[in-house]
């Protein structure tokens, strides 16, 4: 790489190969249209994505014991379990939780987003750059 090129950007995706995300929804569509919405690549200099998948609140608990994550984008809308309450209880429960990205149906919900301690949300409809500088600012938070 050229030292034209280099940026702080650059070093930054040179650090770290991958980044962790888990995406958890009931739904199947959903958890496909939010990594097709953050892409591979979120952003310039981000690093890459590898992608974990839960459609329950078991399997969400069973990958944060197997894994350590950057980020976790949850379905505020999921059904039986929230994503809302669940990221309340991973926040309470979970040392060194990582950051939560919750998708709200409404923006309207964003008071209960707040009150679950998310670090962010974004709503549905996905607005695809809307995620994707959303997730790039949060994989940044997340030092490893």
């Amino acid at each position: 790489m050229s030292d034209l090129v280099r940026s702080a950007d650059a070093e930054v995706a040179q650090a770290k190969t991958a980044a962790k995300i888990m995406v958890y929804s009931d739904d199947r569509a959903t958890r496909a249209e939010v990594r097709t919405a953050v892409g591979r690549r979120p952003g310039k200099g981000a690093p890459t994505i590898e992608w974990f998948e839960a459609a329950t609140e078991f399997g969400v608990l069973d990958l944060l014991e197997q894994e350590v994550f950057d980020l976790l984008i949850l379905d505020g809308e999921a059904a039986k379990v929230g994503g809302m309450g669940l990221a309340k209880q991973l926040k309470d429960e979970v040392q060194n939780c990582p950051p939560i990205l919750l998708l709200i149906a409404r923006p309207q919900d964003e008071w209960l987003a707040r009150w679950s301690t998310a670090e962010d949300t974004t709503t549905f409809p996905i607005n695809p750059r809307e995620i994707q500088q959303k997730v790039t600012r949060l994989i940044g938070v997340q030092a490893r």
